[in-house]
């Protein structure tokens, strides 16, 4: 046999050889999809007249925004209509994490209480609200809860302050003063020093055995020492309060039913599952860490907080980050009922006002891969913080 042959037999027989050159030819088999793919796709579009590219970011785009954090008319461009939905997406995503989060972990805490009733209302919150469609609730807040309240003139009001009807929540407006960046600045530092001290608690604790109350310090730094700056300053804000002026409501800030309805919507669909997950990751610590403490004389309530939920949460991590992007994601269920997200103003009113499906669609896939994957990152982190290191 001639050394030739004894090399191909060789490179045949080496596993990672031969793994290496079927992934190039799949690389390219590949490549070679996405480039037919393309290129046909081009010359369809150019056959039938069709312009492609981003230049239409830049065009008026002639149509209102019922809620816009920044700055926005209908003479601004489509790029800025992206930029409304994309903030308004990120919105009512954060806010829903928070609630879900917050409304999750005591309805799963709740559901292994030793209370008859608080588990049972807690089991039933979790039966009845994960085995209904979110749309359908999302249609049921909007509908049969929002719809449904008075005129502006018949307002539900508190202390003539805070109104509520049916074109939304009413609230007062902070109007900040000369001098109130400093209050910004004093909670930041109340943040960075709050950082430190709980690091500090922590290697002190190691190296000791011994800790003080970094939480109830850390709660204090954070409220405290913005108030004290704000104090000092002379109180540097006022309010605008929102007043009935012909059929509506004027000053104050508006938060749209749309918006009120898809954030309750998602908050309760997903509390439901991660009550779920906080509840298996409660059982899943051995029950002999809860009579440990108990041993100690710890009472319930800190051995909850000091020693199950810790070792709970390396199982539950996992499991939260999946409902935190679900949420995300069911989020651009909110065309539904025209609350202006991301779905419905861009790939909704500026797609069929521009024909521009391919851009538009593009650029909007590409937003919530990189708001899953920014999701995904950082929890990821936050497990690899909170994993057991074995010394």
């Amino acid at each position: 046999m001639s050394s030739s042959a004894n090399h191909d037999v060789k490179f045949w027989r080496d596993p990672a050889k031969r793994a290496l050159l079927f992934q190039v030819i799949l690389l390219a088999i590949v490549a070679g999809f996405i480039w037919f793919i393309v290129n046909n796709t081009l010359s369809n579009l150019s056959t039938r007249g069709i312009t492609t590219g981003f230049g239409f970011l830049d065009d008026p785009a002639g149509f209102a925004i019922a809620q816009s954090l920044i700055p926005y008319s209908e003479v601004d461009s489509y790029g800025r209509t992206f930029v409304v939905g994309l903030l308004n997406t990120l919105l009512v995503s954060f806010l829903g994490i928070i609630g879900a989060t917050i409304l999750g972990f005591i309805i799963g805490v709740a559901r292994l209480s030793r209370n008859w009733l608080i588990s049972r209302l807690a089991s039933a919150y979790v039966e009845l609200f994960r085995n209904i469609p979110l749309l359908l609730q999302m249609f049921f807040w909007y509908f049969a809860v929002l719809r449904t309240l008075p005129s502006p003139r018949d307002s539900l009001n508190i202390s003539d302050s805070v109104f509520l009807n049916v074109r939304g929540l009413y609230l007062p407006e902070p109007l900040p003063g000369s001098g109130f960046h400093w209050i910004w600045a004093a909670l930041l530092l109340a943040i960075v020093a709050t950082v430190w001290l709980v690091r500090f608690n922590r290697r002190r604790q190691e190296a000791t055995g011994r800790r003080f109350p970094a939480g109830w310090m850390s709660l204090g730094l954070i409220i405290g020492l913005p108030l004290l700056t704000f104090a000092l300053l002379g109180a540097p804000l006022d309010w605008g309060y929102p007043e009935l002026r012909g059929f509506n409501f004027r000053g104050g800030m508006t938060i749209i039913p749309e918006f009120l309805a898809l954030w309750l919507s998602l908050t309760i669909y997903t509390a439901a599952f991660i009550a779920e997950i906080v509840r298996s990751g409660i059982q899943a610590v051995s029950h002999g860490q809860t009579e440990a403490a108990h041993a100690l004389g710890i009472k319930d309530s800190l051995t909850l907080r000091l020693v199950v939920i810790p070792q709970a949460m390396r199982v539950i991590i996992p499991p939260l980050t999946s409902q935190y992007l679900n949420l995300t994601k069911n989020s651009s269920l909110a065309t539904a009922i025209g609350y202006p997200d991301l779905v419905s103003v861009f790939a909704g009113t500026t797609l069929n006002q521009t024909g521009q499906a391919i851009e538009v669609i593009a650029i909007t896939m590409l937003v919530y891969l990189t708001i899953s994957l920014t999701v995904s990152f950082f929890m990821n982190w936050f497990n690899s913080r909170m994993a057991l290191v074995e010394r």
